[in-house]
């Protein structure tokens, strides 16, 4: 599902919001999301799922061309947890369209 897919969900299911409204709602929610996972702050949706910034630590690599040993800095890497809700309904969701013998 891509944003403009939400939106066009959003408006469809809730009648009273426009095309414009609903797109300015999912611009604001999003905006808000990015800018508390920028600031290191955790996200918990119940039900759906949390997300989480990590700090990767620096480390020594390998470049696999000529094996020569390149120093990898320090990051922040977003992680994603689904909650039990979402991965219980996608697994009935997997073994429902499978076919076994």
């Amino acid at each position: 599902m891509t944003r403009s897919d939400l939106v066009e969900e959003l408006a469809a299911h809730f009648n009273q919001l426009s095309q414009a409204d609903a797109e300015y709602a999912v611009k604001v929610l999003l905006e808000s999301m990015g800018d508390a996972l920028e600031q290191g702050h955790r996200i918990e949706i119940r039900g759906f799922g949390s997300f989480t910034v990590n700090r990767r630590a620096p480390r020594t690599a390998r470049n696999p061309r000529n094996g020569e040993a390149v120093q990898v800095p320090e990051k922040r890497v977003l992680h994603f947890k689904p909650g039990k809700a979402l991965r219980e309904a996608v697994d009935r969701e997997e073994s429902a369209g499978s076919v076994s013998d």
